[in-house]
């Protein structure tokens, strides 16, 4: 039998320029039980049969990068040694996967344990496909929903950046298809002198009708060029993102690490400056970047520091930078040569070379400290890093065809329903100040008539708007379903008219729910004000950046689809946002809880329909502020640039909105 080593190695591959982190904490102890299995594939010579054993699924996500990912087998066995049910009621299904002919899931009894997946196929499929299928009944990732996909075709070894459904060409001609285009994006990673695909070309006339391809992107690693001579830094934020990201990493006591580049001797050999302190992970420009072992231990890291950034390959080393921005980490590398800077993200740019909270600038003074400082650094940089640099939303620009929607992101229906005319006007401002380019308002007055500040409000936020006439006696549920009934949007978030939300609020649902997959993100109501005290209190309300059970129902987003899917709301008066948790729940669905950033839950003497009293928020929380602090509503703005520029631009040429109905 066969053994081939995964990505978990620790030592540095041979290449001009590898990299090291260093001062990494120890690792918990999953996580060294994680390290110790790392990602093997076992194989019999001969027989098309593999055994895949994973220490945690992070690391089964590494697989497309591994080895033998292209190897084609009609048998597989995936074992994930350290496995936790990623939401109740869960109940796994294998995905989508064309010769599959008998499958088993076994998971453990407790909530957490290894879990089994067995495959048989009828025909041979590459193993990083049947991985795949098999990633789909461990942790129930779904792919955002689109009115209009782009087909993906790699040749070559994929690049790190690669989307998950993505196709791999390691050999043979490209496919044809007689009546439609087999695939709109062909990222080539092939050495442009070797030997070129003899049918058609994926370079052909771009927009003609019935090619085969339509754009073709050259580049390997986190790099690719369009036709146009543009070079755009990737990464796959499905993988790369700050899930599992720990609230201890934002306290002054967490860690602060270094990054640092050395360059390989004749034999191999990369030799460091300095001894290693603490735990170290080591990798290679011309690698994928971070592995799950690195991807675990940042969870706890506060900051990265990196003071000589090699000027070579710089493509990659903006990957590698662009990598460890959208876990979460706070890096700090105040002097980048020009061409790394000129491929990061003009916001993540500045945020990068700045000085981080709690460091000595270059007069000697400290920036301002403070968890909740770090933590609101540590989004505005994770949601340019993404913004700037996700796959999964930056390539569908770039493909042809005169469709320039496939470059916007998902659209979005906020859903407002009120019987308070007093606060109508104040909760539309929060929506229309919203940075989220691609969104509708539905407003349903329930019970009462459109103050006239309102009325101005919608006509002049430049966004699709409809307003909608309920009558006092509907439950508020059936309210809800009447307003998503008129919804035009993919996704579906829902406002409440006594919170407040930070302008870029649904810009981080929409991106939570491209890196988790899950079927419902939200936020948790950590931030807690008191309106008659004038007080902000911040309390423990859920794990954030983590699957769960429940998230604040102001802050619900999912796709219209699953809504409806699931039976959609319940016609009931109150409790409405539980009836909609527990359906998913009985389907088997994914929560997903986002940062608490944001969302300012309030507490206002009208009453409310669940009042447990002041004192239960008061003696739950740890932190309070007089008044609302800046940091907690994410008032430093990061604008949106690359992605949503375009999608800004379609949003103010849109219709203004349709009158009431």
């Amino acid at each position: 039998m066969r053994r081939d080593a995964g990505s978990d190695a620790s030592a540095p591959a041979g290449s001009r320029i590898t990299w090291r982190l260093t001062g990494l904490p120890a690792p918990h102890p999953a996580e060294r039980l994680g390290r110790a299995v790392g990602l093997r594939v076992l194989r019999i010579p001969g027989i098309r049969r593999a055994l895949v054993v994973a220490g945690t699924v992070d690391r089964l996500r590494d697989l497309p990068h591994h080895p033998s990912a292209g190897q084609p087998v009609r048998a597989a066995t995936v074992v994930v040694v350290w496995w936790r049910y990623p939401g109740l009621g869960w109940s796994g299904n294998v995905g989508t996967l064309p010769q599959l002919r008998r499958h088993r899931v076994g998971l453990p009894r407790l909530r957490r344990g290894a879990a089994t997946v067995r495959l048989a196929l009828a025909a041979p499929v590459p193993l990083r496909s049947a991985v795949r299928a098999a990633l789909r009944a461990l942790d129930g990732s779904r792919p955002m929903p689109s009115p209009g996909t782009t087909g993906v075709t790699a040749l070559g070894p994929p690049p790190a950046y690669l989307p998950a459904g993505a196709t791999v060409l390691t050999a043979g001609p490209l496919p044809e298809r007689d009546e439609i285009r087999a695939h709109d994006l062909v990222l080539d990673g092939r050495d442009v002198s070797g030997p070129q695909d003899p049918g058609r070309d994926a370079t052909g006339p771009q927009g003609e009708r019935g090619a085969a391809y339509g754009v073709r992107l050259a580049g390997a690693g986190h790099a690719v060029t369009t036709p146009a001579g543009e070079r755009l830094v990737l990464i796959d934020a499905e993988r790369i993102n700050p899930r599992g990201r720990l609230a201890a990493a934002y306290r002054p006591e967490a860690a602060e690490i270094s990054l640092e580049f050395a360059r390989a001797d004749r034999s191999g050999a990369s030799r460091f400056r300095g001894p290693v302190s603490g735990s170290s992970r080591y990798g290679s420009l011309t690698g994928p970047g971070l592995d799950a072992a690195a991807l675990a231990a940042l969870r706890r890291v506060r900051a990265v520091h990196c003071r000589l950034v090699p000027g070579e390959h710089p493509e990659q080393t903006a990957g590698l930078l662009v990598q460890l921005a959208a876990t979460g980490v706070l890096v700090h590398a105040p002097v980048l040569p020009p061409a790394v800077a000129d491929l990061l993200d003009p916001q993540l740019r500045v945020l990068v070379t700045g000085q981080p909270p709690g460091s000595a600038g270059p007069d000697g003074s400290a920036g301002p400290d403070g968890s909740l400082t770090v933590e609101a650094r540590s989004v505005r940089q994770r949601r340019a890093a993404m913004r700037g640099h996700a796959a999964g939303l930056r390539l569908p620009g770039l493909a042809d065809g005169g469709l320039p929607a496939l470059g916007r992101p998902p659209s979005v229906s906020a859903v407002l329903i009120t019987r308070r005319p007093e606060l109508v006007t104040t909760a539309l401002a929060a929506i229309i100040t919203q940075t989220y380019p691609e969104m509708e308002i539905i407003l349903g007055l329930h019970g009462i008539e459109l103050p006239e500040s309102a009325r101005r409000a919608l006509s002049d936020a430049g966004r699709p708007f409809e307003v909608l006439h309920l009558p006092e006696s509907v439950d508020f549920g059936a309210g809800l379903a009447a307003a998503t009934r008129r919804a035009r949007g993919t996704l579906i978030t829902k406002f409440d008219d006594d919170d407040s939300y930070g302008v870029e609020h649904v810009w981080d649902l929409v991106l939570a729910r491209h890196y988790s997959g899950a079927t419902l993100v939200g936020k948790g109501a950590e931030f807690v004000h008191l309106d008659d005290q004038g007080v902000t209190l911040r309390r423990r309300s859920g794990i954030p950046e983590a699957y769960g059970g429940v998230v604040a129902g102001g802050t619900m987003l999912l796709a219209k689809s699953d809504l409806e899917a699931v039976g959609g709301w319940r016609p009931v008066p109150r409790s409405v946002d539980l009836g909609l948790i527990e359906r998913l729940r009985a389907e088997g669905a994914t929560i997903y809880r986002t940062h608490p950033l944001g969302y300012l839950y309030h507490r206002r003497p009208t009453g409310h329909t669940w009042d447990p009293g002041e004192a239960y928020f008061v003696d739950s929380a740890y932190s309070r502020w007089t008044g609302v602090p800046a940091e907690a509503m994410g008032d430093e703005v990061t604008p949106p640039s690359t992605a949503a520029a375009s999608g800004a631009a379609g949003a103010a040429t849109r219709p203004a909105g349709r009158p009431p109905s």
